[in-house]
Parts: C-alpha cells; structure tokens; sequence
C-alpha cells in the first residue's frame, strides 16, 4: 500500500501541477501589478491594528489571522521539511523553495481576498470562507462538485500526519533511544495520546481560542529559532557565503553527490516550498477568512507576508545550519534527526535541547491550527451541526500519524495537497479579474482619505 502512495504522489507532482503552481503565481504577481513588494509597508501597518474596528465582521483580528496560517504553515515542514528537501535535492532545492515562497506571495493575496469577499454564514449563522465558499459563491452552484473535491481532500490533507510522526521521532531517536529505551512501538503509542490530550484541550474552542493561543505561540517560537540560528551563523560566519552559493549553483545543475537530475530537483523544492508555505493549496484562505475586516484586500495583503516569513525566512534558517555543519553530505538519516545532529554540531551539548524546544513550539502551534481547517471542510460537505465530530477523526489521526512511517506518511500528505492544489488555482485563476477590481476600488479609496 505504501509503494502505491508514493507512486501516486510521484505522478502527481509532475510539471502539470508544477505549472499550475509556479506558473500561476508568476501570472498572479504580474497582474497584482507587484502588490506584494509595492505594498509591503501597508500590509504590516494593517497587521499592527491601524485599521481594526471590532465591529467588522469576522472572528479574529488581523494579527489572529495571520497567526493562525502561520501556526500551520511554520511547523515540522520548516525543520524536518527542509532537511529532507537537502537530503534528497542538496542545497539547490532551497533555491526552489525561494521560487515557490516568491512567487506564493502573490498567490496568498489572491486567494486570500477572494475568501473574505465569498465568505457566507451557514446555518449555525456563523461567518465561514475558504475555496470551497470561493468556488460555490464565486463561479457558482453549478462548480459544487469542485468545492466538495477540496473539502474532502482538505478533511484528510490537514491530519496532522507530519508533524506528529516528526515529533515522535524526535523524541524517540534524540532522548529515549539514546538512554537505552528501545520499546519503539509503546513510546509512540504514548506519545500520540499524549499530543492528542493536549490537543484537544485547545481544538475544541474554536477559533477564537486557537487564534488567541497561537497568537502568543507563533512570535515567541520564531523568535527563539531565529536567535538559535543566528548564534549558529555566527559562530560559523566564514561558511555563510559559501553556503548560499553552494545554493545557487546546485540549483541549476543538481548535486553530483545525489545524482539529482534538475527538473528532479526543482520538483523537489517547489514540492517542499509549497508543503512549507501552503500557497495555492488552500488552507491560509480558511484562517484569513475568519478575519474581522470589510475590506477584502486588507487581508490578502496581511496574507502575503505569510510566505516571506514561512519560506524565506525560517526555511533559510534551517537550511544555512544544515549546509554549514556538513551534515547533509550522505546522511545516514533525515528528517528532524538530521536537523538535531546539525544544531548538536554547532552547538556541543546544548544543541539537541534547545532545538527539541523549538521542534515543541512548532508542532503544537500546527496541532493546534489544522483541526480548524478540517471543520470547515467538514461542516461544508455535511453541515455545520456536525462540524465537531472532525475533531473527533482528527484526535485519532493523531495516534496513528505516531506509529506510522515516514516516507509513506510525507508522500500521502504531498498527495492530497496536490488534489487541494487543484480546485484552490483553478478558482482563483478564474476569479483573478474580481480580485484586481477590488484592488484599485481598495487603493483609490485609501488614497483619497
């Protein structure tokens, strides 16, 4: 069964999808007119509360918003996922994921406005939004079944199989293994309750709860990594250069080492950009539109910061550590360990732990994101009443994402993204003109003010 996931997963993730991404973000960028570099100043005014009135619609504020799709987007993916796109591409596959972030940021501002301006109250009258109200109120009832393609493949999409089974086996592999536990099959089954237990606590608030909390959690995990990373560098400041251009020339003729052939490597790191940073594939629209705000724009500009800091700069973090401690070069392992044998290199001693922290901060902030997501999808297929009983699947999901392999886990969940990846673009693809129209009515009437 596992040979035929990553089989699929292969096929899928082949220059059709790679188009459909890159190629939409490219077009998206171009017809924004550069919004999201010409408005970047607007965007973080907006995000510091110039403009909130808590009497807009929505539940969370803008910060909130953000919060939230970053507590999902900067996870496992930004520390595990980075060293297995090194250990699989080599440095040049970093290259590709700045392609995917650079050009995603455009994308999170299309998407993003669309699902503030297509956001409806279900029968419960609360606010709800994402592609699938984008699809239904945007292009129709007769795209219906395309809405309902997303919404099932985002229910299984955002388990979080991932994340969990990179923190189990952190744990295991760095502290317990090493001290002589070997019951491999029980710690993780210990584990994954455990995760699952705390989860709950907070899942089951709803977003108000999960915005409050990761709005605490977010800026203090980023913090923390980027001061660790940046004392690594430091102390390794005469490989930062040749660092970044072992990047830039493994990018466009792939690493010997590897074997990597380019167009390989390139899906390489657009699959691990797009797993870091999520743009095209339709999860950052459901948390920014919940957002308190008339204003649609607002919030796809405060979306677009979100792949400048995922991708280009936590992703980069990791990857400067891991180029520059060597410890990419035929590695015995990947995934969250490699990333710990790098922070223990550069830091004898107390690397380990102080990477085991940062590993904490991000996983739970994702645990705690992606169950709100799966909700949304579920009460739109089944309805709002029963929307509760996801939490339910998702708990479990995280018990079995503890005790079940990697490479089969990393190559089902790039699967269902790519199914995601496909109703979200072509959605927001067709419905880019709205957007545009939007914009200048946004920035005309800011001006005249």
């Amino acid at each position: 069964m596992g040979r035929y996931i990553i089989e699929f997963t292969n096929i899928i993730w082949g220059l059709p999808l790679l188009i459909l991404l890159i190629g939409g973000g490219i077009f998206f960028f171009f017809y924004s007119g550069l919004a999201p570099f010409r408005y970047f100043r607007h965007a973080f005014r907006i995000l510091i509360g110039k403009y909130d009135d808590p009497d807009d619609p929505g539940d969370i504020n803008h910060y909130e918003a953000l919060s939230t799709a970053l507590a999902s987007t900067i996870g496992m993916g930004n520390i595990s996922g980075v060293a297995i796109a090194i250990a699989t591409g080599g440095p040049g596959a970093i290259f590709w994921m700045w392609i995917s972030a650079f050009f995603g940021m455009a994308t999170k501002f299309f998407s993003c406005s669309l699902a503030v301006m297509y956001r409806r109250k279900d029968e419960n009258n609360e606010l709800q939004g994402g592609p699938m109200y984008v699809i239904t109120e945007g292009l129709g009832k007769n795209w219906r079944p395309l809405a309902i393609f997303f919404s099932l493949a985002g229910m299984i999409g955002v388990l979080p199989l991932f994340q969990v089974n990179q923190f189990t086996q952190a744990i295991r592999d760095i502290f317990l293994i090493p001290a002589g536990v070997d019951n491999v099959m029980g710690i993780n089954m210990v584990m994954g309750l455990s995760l699952a237990a705390i989860s709950a606590l907070v899942i089951f608030g709803g977003i108000k709860r999960i915005g409050k909390v990761v709005g605490k959690l977010v800026p203090i995990m980023i913090a923390v990594y980027f001061i660790v990373v940046i004392l690594i560098l430091l102390l390794n400041s005469t490989d930062i250069i040749p660092a970044f251009r072992s990047i830039f020339q493994d990018a466009f003729t792939g690493n010997a080492l590897l074997g990597g052939a380019l167009g390989q490597l390139i899906i390489t790191g657009v699959r691990r950009g797009t797993f870091s940073n999520e743009a095209g594939i339709g999860t950052a629209p459901m948390a920014h539109s919940a957002a308190k705000t008339n204003e649609p724009i607002r919030e796809g500009l405060v979306a677009m910061l979100g792949p400048a800091i995922d991708t280009l700069l936590v992703c980069t973090l990791t990857a400067l550590a891991l180029i520059i401690t060597g410890v990419w070069i035929n590695p015995d392992t990947d995934g969250i360990t490699l990333t710990a044998i790098a922070f223990e290199k550069a830091l004898p001693g107390a690397g380990t732990y102080i990477l085991m922290v940062c590993v904490l901060f991000f996983a739970l902030t994702t645990l705690f994101a992606f169950p709100y997501y799966g909700t949304k999808c579920f009460a739109f297929v089944f309805g709002a009443k029963y929307k509760k009983l996801y939490n339910y699947i998702y708990l479990i999901g995280i018990f079995v994402s503890a005790v079940t392999s990697l490479n089969v886990l990393i190559s089902f969940v790039d699967g269902v993204y790519a199914l995601m990846a496909i109703p979200t673009m072509t959605s927001t693809l067709l419905l880019a003109p709205r957007v545009r129209k939007e914009f200048k009515k946004y920035f005309s009437k800011i001006k005249s003010h």
